[in-house]
């Protein structure tokens, strides 16, 4: 079963220098594990052939994958609106300071409190966030992603398997300088989901038109295009 047991990052009070370093070794580990190209798949499977579209994370972190996508869209010369919600606003401070022009919207706000004044984003996405959550709270959340995109939405997740939990447990206990991923690193593995539990959640949440694709190291895609 999945853990509950709570992450460091998700208690209060934690030192700004914690979560840089905690952010750092994130993007370190999202780019050696292919967790950005993960993420610039599940783009590319809803962008299809648009030239101009709104892309919106929610938990966005330290902004890294919103860099790799504004990247990306630069080089297949896509006019991309990027906007980032993430809930600490510490993240969010080292999330802008990554981004000369075209910045981002940023957000510092719980995403369910998010009014989008200037229309709804086309694709909605999540990296390494849904784990954070209850099943409950995740399949309101499904809802909010479908409901307020206008193509799709797609997510880049953890599978908790054992060989993943010890990898990276180990990995982290060696190489890794931060309180924070030495223990919140393994713990996620253990909050993370296996293919039954996401079509599951799925299911709950009333999404049918949807892939399921599994990604190394240890990733789950899920990509769900709105109906037309």
């Amino acid at each position: 079963m999945r853990s509950y047991n709570k992450e460091l990052l998700d208690g209060d009070d934690i030192p700004f220098r914690d979560i840089e370093q905690n952010m750092r070794e994130l993007d370190i580990i999202n780019t050696w594990l292919s967790g950005h190209r993960i993420s610039l798949s599940g783009l590319k499977n809803l962008i299809g052939y648009k030239k101009e579209i709104a892309i919106c994370e929610i938990g966005c972190g330290g902004g890294d994958n919103l860099l790799a996508i504004q990247h990306w869209c630069i080089k297949k010369n896509v006019k991309a609106r990027l906007i980032g919600i993430d809930i600490n606003p510490v993240c969010i401070t080292l999330a802008s300071a990554k981004f000369i022009n075209p910045d981002p919207e940023f957000f510092i706000s719980d995403y369910r409190l998010i009014n989008f004044k200037n229309g709804k984003p086309g694709i909605i996405f999540s990296s390494l966030f849904c784990h954070h959550f209850t099943n409950e709270e995740l399949i309101s959340m499904l809802k909010w992603m479908r409901s307020n995109s206008t193509v799709g939405f797609f997510i880049n997740d953890l599978h908790r398997h054992p060989l993943a939990y010890y990898s990276i447990k180990w990995i982290t206990k060696i190489f890794s300088r931060s309180r924070l991923i030495k223990n919140d690193a393994p713990l996620s593995v253990l909050r993370g989901f296996k293919k039954n539990e996401w079509k599951e959640l799925m299911k709950l949440a009333g999404i049918d038109n949807y892939e399921l694709r599994w990604k190394w190291a240890f990733r789950w895609l899920i990509i769900a295009e709105n109906k037309k």
